[in-house]
């Protein structure tokens, strides 16, 4: 293999892929573009996914323990006020008229200590019933994060990441479906067709819950009116402005207004009302706003699901949805700012395969404009933890440490701070490139014993590592230092 084309490899690796690891330059081979394409056409699936609960599920788990934690709270307040009761002093009958301010003072102080004692035993019996949620999390951190570092390229994990940040929930807000909701909705299509995609993600529960979905209801639906409630437009706005047509791209608050209406009625099944299938996606026609809506100059008639299905088909086939995902795909991978030639070729492979996202991809790794610049683009926390860590070797993590580690570089894990996801530019990450070092010098710790710097950049690099940062690791005064240097370099950083 010469030269240039271990340098094309390490590229490949790092541009598109999650980074050089034991055994991966030779995996990519002589011919990095067709090793990525290649890498497109194996099973998406996750082989440790047997071993998590569907969304619905863990939806259903956290909801019971909530349950149970209520009802154990409430039983444990009203034994608490029982023993009180109980406990009163019988002298408390005989006390006389004459009483004192202070006796009633004394009195007000009791009645508050007993309330507080009723409340902790109350706390204390809710406790003892563990959240389900946080493991459940962490599981799914697991197994996600094991995918990308077992990958031999993980190109495929890439474009899993790039779409779940694209139509991104919080964690914060539904803890229980994120990982979920990334296997059922994203993974499942990440390779398939665009409207496929759309439809799996705007029906999903984790999303509709996120959104506020789950709160919109017509103003003349049989439930708006009973409730005097209303419409939510955040769902509706965030698909147009976000997940399709991209901002200023011809749509107008008419249009929100519209759609939103034609969106109620998409709910989640409650898990109190349904044991069995609480947490699953519904329509519930109660809440639907009745009648034909205009959207884009579009009327739909349809009086169920439907409705709003036809609406996210003409917007996945929307040229403005074209151009707006070719453009972030491309500044994902590539750079900031992309070349328009390859946004122009992305949009038109879109275009004319009906948005076939697994041609889009391989329209992107074979344009010659995706491998002309150099690897200048400032990697996102989550791409440069999981680079380091394979460059080691290791494909096992602790879930506890890798969500702590992101969430301390400001990349927590499905934890987006607004609907939009996290940023794409170097411009947002930039600033927190100091507590990297923080990271770098950690895990350098860690792997000391089991890592040889200088191995890295023969074996798992192929020696395509910078002069400077070579000179660097052989001058540093020990193992730790020399692996901090070379996880901090910009041969570690940059794409």
């Amino acid at each position: 293999m010469s030269n240039s084309a271990k340098a094309e490899a390490v590229l490949a690796l790092h541009r598109f892929g999650m980074g050089p690891r034991p055994g991966s330059i030779a995996a990519v081979g002589t011919d990095p573009r067709g090793a990525l394409i290649a890498e497109l056409n194996r099973p998406l699936a996750l082989s440790a996914a047997a071993s998590l609960p569907s969304s619905a599920k863990a939806f259903r788990t956290v909801a019971d323990a909530n349950a149970r934690r209520t009802a154990r709270a409430k039983q444990a307040q009203q034994q608490a006020k029982k023993q009180q009761v109980a406990s009163a002093p019988a002298a408390a009958e005989d006390q006389t008229q004459a009483q004192t301010q202070s006796q009633t003072q004394g009195q007000a102080q009791s009645a508050s200590e007993e309330k507080d004692a009723a409340e902790m035993a109350a706390k204390k019996a809710a406790e003892a019933i563990p959240d389900p949620g946080r493991p459940i999390y962490l599981q799914e951190a697991k197994v996600r994060t094991e995918a990308a570092l077992a990958a031999d390229i993980g190109f495929a994990e890439r474009l899993v990441w790039f779409w779940s940040n694209h139509f991104c929930v919080s964690a914060n807000k539904i803890q229980s479906m994120s990982g979920a909701y990334e296997r059922e909705a994203i993974r499942a299509h990440a390779l398939g067709r665009f409207v496929d995609l759309l439809l799996a993600v705007e029906s999903h529960p984790a999303m509709l819950f996120y959104l506020d979905n789950t709160d919109s209801m017509g103003a003349n639906s049989t439930a708006g009116i009973n409730r005097s409630r209303g419409l939510n437009e955040n769902f509706a706005r965030e698909i147009m402005e976000l997940h399709t047509l991209g901002v200023r791209t011809g749509y107008t608050q008419d249009d929100v207004i519209s759609f939103a209406n034609v969106l109620t009625g998409w709910t989640l099944l409650p898990p109190g009302a349904d044991p069995q299938h609480g947490g699953e996606f519904t329509f519930n026609p109660r809440l639907h706003e009745p009648g034909g809506q205009t959207v884009l100059g579009k009327r739909y008639e349809q009086e169920d699901a439907e409705q709003g299905r036809a609406v996210l088909r003409d917007l996945a086939a929307h040229p403005s949805t074209a151009a707006h995902l070719a453009t972030k795909l491309a500044r994902h991978f590539v750079a900031d700012e992309p070349p328009p030639a390859l946004v122009e070729q992305m949009t038109k492979t879109f275009r004319d395969t009906e948005g076939d996202l697994k041609q889009v991809a391989i329209a992107m790794v074979s344009s010659n404009e995706a491998w002309r610049g150099p690897p200048s683009k400032l990697k996102r926390p989550g791409e440069w933890v999981v680079g380091m860590v394979r460059a080691t070797g290791i494909t096992q993590v602790d879930p506890v440490r890798y969500t702590g580690g992101q969430e301390l570089l400001g990349e927590a894990l499905w934890r987006p701070s607004a609907p939009k996801g996290y940023p794409d530019d170097e411009a947002s990450w930039i600033d927190g490139v100091g507590r990297r070092l923080d990271v770098a010098n950690f895990f350098a710790e860690r792997v000391t014993g089991i890592t040889d710097p200088q191995a890295i950049i023969d074996n798992v690099f192929a020696s395509e590592i910078s002069p400077e940062v070579t000179q660097a690791v052989g001058r540093a005064e020990s193992r730790q230092q020399a692996l901090a240097l070379l996880f901090m370099s910009a041969d570690f950083q940059r794409r």
